[in-house]
């Protein structure tokens, strides 16, 4: 089992991929933007 797991890792859902981007902001202005894009719909597609 563990072998196959490796072979096919679990693809981050929407909500872990929009927390990662999130993360990565450096500073308020940035965290705004980011928060800007995601109700835009940035990761909808996902």
């Amino acid at each position: 089992m563990t072998f196959l797991k490796r072979l096919f890792p679990r693809r981050p859902n929407r909500q872990d991929l929009e927390h990662a981007y999130l993360n990565q902001a450096v500073s308020l202005y940035d965290l705004e933007c980011r928060e800007r894009d995601i109700a835009r719909g940035k990761f909808a597609g996902l």
